[in-house]
């Protein structure tokens, strides 16, 4: 799927006009690389987290003529899936959350009676 595509997946999901879906994905895609080159992660809980990882210089050998190369250092970005994503996509199905108990209050003290 292209940005067309989605762009179109989304208009018949929610009827709001083509131009405005394209102003929002660019703005998202936009936003996310901004943080990300700023060494901020982005965390969609899940869906999954845009972040970025430095790799360290190192030695490697071209393939064709095994000659050694320099490999230079640099910061690439990542994309680590979320659990719901990768649930999704296992057929697992989600987990109804669990409906939580109201926490007991200690009894109210009642106010000490006054001595005449």
């Amino acid at each position: 799927m292209n940005r067309l595509e989605l762009i179109a997946a989304i208009n018949k999901d929610t009827g709001v006009e083509n131009k405005a879906i394209d102003a929002v994905v660019r703005a998202f895609v936009d936003n996310v690389q901004k943080a990300v080159k700023k060494g901020d992660g982005v965390t969609l809980v899940g869906f999954g987290t845009f972040a970025s990882a430095k790799s360290k210089a190192r030695t490697g050998k071209n393939p064709r003529t095994g000659e050694s190369i320099k490999i230079a250092a640099k910061v690439r970005p990542t994309f680590k899936a979320g659990k719901g994503f990768k649930d999704l996509l296992n057929g697992v199905k989600a987990a109804k959350p669990a409906a939580k108990k109201a926490a007991a209050k200690p009894a109210a003290k009642k106010p000490a009676a006054k001595k005449k």
